[in-house]
């Protein structure tokens, strides 16, 4: 499952979150961001539109963060910066 935030992208791998005990991401959300992530069956989803998940994400980090710290590692985001792989090829530091 993926979704979108203002800027950013969240990818849930939910294979990963079959067993996890913790539901840290959910737990993280709601205490650092607005609540967007909820336990549907289980696991971490969202029931917002694509709209509202961009206007009402805070873009935190928090549920990744917890995710690898006290769940399953289930969770990557993804922050586009416009310019970066430019920037890395002029400068020698693409990786």
């Amino acid at each position: 499952m993926e979704f979108e935030e203002r800027t950013i992208k969240i990818i849930i791998e939910e294979e990963k979150c079959e067993g996890c005990e913790t539901h840290a991401c959910v737990e993280a959300c709601k205490t650092f961001d607005r609540g967007i992530l909820e336990l549907i069956d289980g696991k971490p989803g969202v029931s917002l539109s694509p709209e509202d998940l961009k206007r009402k994400g805070t873009e935190c980090l928090a549920c990744e963060y917890e995710c690898w710290f006290r769940g399953n590692g289930a969770i990557r985001i993804e922050v586009p910066i416009p310019g970066l792989e430019e920037y890395r090829r002029k400068h020698g530091t693409s990786f």
